[in-house]
């Protein structure tokens, strides 16, 4: 797979070095902000949505243009801008929608960290998949 940073072939497993990248089961998988280069090796692992949840002013935790790239690459990309400090219903309810519409898809969900991500699928589990919170 050809790098769009580098221009030099890297191996697949590039997704796996992905800040704090988890692989949930073969079709979803959470992360925080991949790389272009790491978005390229998504694309050659088959992943066909790729759902951010975190917001786009802030170049350290961001791409120029996400969206773009990942349209270019052959995925679907949907934003759902959350505010780290303060989520919404809304946002959820977005989220819960998103999960269901794309279910039997191979997906990677991510934000910056993880953070965001890891709670609105916990919050996903809990009421549409009716699993028991733990903690």
């Amino acid at each position: 797979m050809l790098s769009t940073e580098t221009g030099k072939f890297m191996d697949k497993s590039q997704v796996e070095h992905i800040y704090n990248y988890r692989a949930v089961d073969n079709m979803l998988s959470t992360s925080g902000q991949p790389t272009e280069a790491q978005l390229a090796s998504v694309a050659h692992e088959g992943f066909e949505v790729v759902v951010n949840l975190a917001l786009h002013h802030d170049p350290r935790y961001s791409l120029r243009d996400e969206c773009s790239l990942v349209r270019s690459l052959g995925m679907e990309y949907i934003h759902i801008p959350v505010a780290f400090d303060d989520p919404t219903e809304a946002d959820l309810l977005s989220f819960i929608d998103v999960m269901t519409k794309h279910k039997g898809q191979k997906l990677l969900v991510h934000c910056a960290a993880n953070m965001r991500v890891s709670a609105f699928l916990g919050l996903y589990w809990a009421i549409e998949r009716n699993r028991p919170l733990e903690g």
